[in-house]
């Protein structure tokens, strides 16, 4: 068996199969990361800092055969492309920042108190790296949540070696990208597999210590359900399914119609809706409903990823407009050539949305997007907090509105990870301030991110030293700082 790539504007394959691993070979890969661990765990922060610094280098200098080979897989075209390996390489060097900052391992030091109850010994605290990482990558971001891309960077980071199953639907991508990454760490480091049964394979190794995942909820959800079924349980960190509900308030929604719908097409259509934030889900006044689908007709659709999820969106999409539940308002066009589709415009009235949620809340991965009609905005908080967990919740409101705004943002703020005013929640800057989670099915763990400097998190568990010698601790944790790193010390954070 082997994996092919596949032009989505056409449906014909490009490039050479890749044949799928064995489970022998999945053995040997995580063994390899088993027995690097240690070393790379224990080589200065500031050395692998260096390190991820070299593979963004690596994968900056061999950009223009990169994106060659993922437009071919992709079609996403080589503008976005070019940003999206810029963006990747970008993430590395951030990691690169935070392992020199130092903050990440949450240094605490607590002096001795024998006169109090109970008496405190010498402690001193840090996150540790886990162990070796398996990360599975997206199929709608080749790069920036692929191989090279967030999970990896942020897990080689904390010092834990990486194992990729790459994404059936560019296979290409993937071995370049693997090939470039593994000639720069050291070996055992990082390595890939391919297939579905070699995925299965990889989240039930014993050298595996915890998964980051990228996809569907079906399939993250068998995967989160295989790694918590294990002898040993290990943390399995998905981001899976999103409608990113947006509500525009009247005052909003009348001051720029057309300007407002303009900016949400763009934003629903982006990458043909294959973001993990696509706006899909959007509360408005039924005034604004004329604007909205004059722009979804203007809109031109395209190619999705792959043939099942082209599928899946016709199928989905053409489902919900015989449902009798909602009415299709606008539908875009498309090239008619390979595995393209139109934008398409549903609405539905808050009340009929009340009473149908679960269903009318699937996502349908594409350019589609349900718009919710009201009258009142004080009748949305009830069903706003009703809503499944998404990454996003974004608010539009004139300045008249501040005060209904931070009500709908509060409605919001339990069932969202990043809440956003005036805004479109398509691009997630990579920042340390970034939160890219939220509540199932978003995620599978709403405490951690898989953008920003604190998704390394999730690749480090916490270990106290009691009472041990200065000379015996980590850097991080001596006397006198050596490092010069910001630390908890007796309660007063600092670089101390």
């Amino acid at each position: 068996m082997s994996e092919q790539g596949y032009d989505p504007r056409t449906g014909q394959p490009v490039g050479e199969a890749v044949p799928e691993t064995s489970a022998v070979e999945v053995d040997a890969v995580a063994r390899a990361g088993e027995a690097a661990f240690p070393a790379w765990a224990a080589l200065p922060a500031a050395e692998r800092a260096s390190v991820l610094e070299a593979v963004a280098n690596a994968l900056d200098a061999a950009s223009g055969p990169l994106v060659e080979i993922a437009d071919a897989e992709t079609a996403l075209g080589v503008p976005r492309l070019t940003t999206e390996l810029k963006r990747t390489t970008n993430q590395l060097r951030l990691f690169g920042e935070v392992l020199r900052e130092g903050s990440y391992v949450e240094a605490t030091l607590d002096s001795a108190n024998p006169d109090i109850i109970p008496p405190r010994p010498v402690l001193r605290r840090m996150l540790r790296p886990l162990g070796t990482v398996g990360v599975f990558s997206a199929s709608n971001f080749p790069f920036a949540f692929s191989v090279a891309g967030g999970d990896t960077a942020s897990a080689l980071a904390a010092g834990c070696p990486v194992v990729v199953k790459a994404h059936p639907s560019h296979p290409g991508t993937s071995q370049a990208t693997a090939r470039i990454v593994a000639s720069v760490v050291p070996a055992g480091v990082f390595g890939i597999v391919h297939g579905q049964e070699a995925g299965v394979a990889l989240v039930k190794h014993p050298a595996i210590k915890a998964v980051g995942f990228t996809g569907s909820t079906a399939g993250g959800r068998a995967l989160f359900d295989l790694a918590n079924a294990r002898p040993d349980p290990i943390p399995f960190y998905g981001e899976l399914g999103s409608v990113n509900p947006t509500v525009v308030l009247p005052d909003a929604a009348a001051a720029r119609p057309e300007g407002f719908a303009a900016e949400f097409v763009g934003s629903l259509t982006l990458g043909v809706g294959q973001f993990c934030t696509n706006p899909g889900l959007l509360f408005a006044p039924s005034t604004l409903v004329p604007a909205l689908a004059d722009a979804v007709k203007a809109a031109t659709g395209g190619p999705m990823l792959n043939e099942r999820m082209c599928d899946s969106y016709r199928s989905g999409t053409s489902a919900l407009a015989a449902s009798g539940l909602v009415d299709l308002v606008a539908e875009g066009t498309a090239p008619a050539e390979g595995w393209s589709v139109e934008p398409r415009l549903f609405q539905v009235p808050l009340t009929t949305f009340a009473d149908n949620l679960e269903k009318l809340t699937e996502e349908h991965f594409g350019p589609a997007a349900v718009v919710v009609t009201y009258t009142d905005p004080a009748e949305l908080d009830p069903v706003l907090r009703r809503l499944p967990g998404s990454l996003t919740g974004t608010v539009h409101a004139a300045g008249s509105e501040h005060g209904q705004a931070g009500r709908v943002a509060e409605a919001l703020r339990p069932v969202v990870g990043r809440l956003i005013f005036n805004g479109w929640p398509t691009g997630v800057a990579v920042a340390w301030g970034m939160h890219h989670g939220g509540p199932w099915p978003a995620t599978t763990n709403p405490l951690h991110t898989s953008v920003g400097a604190t998704s390394i998190r999730r690749w480090v568990t916490p270990v106290t030293y009691q009472s041990w010698p200065d000379e015996l601790l980590p850097a991080e944790l001596r006397e006198g700082n050596p490092l010069g790193i910001p630390r908890r010390v007796d309660g007063v954070l600092g670089v101390h």
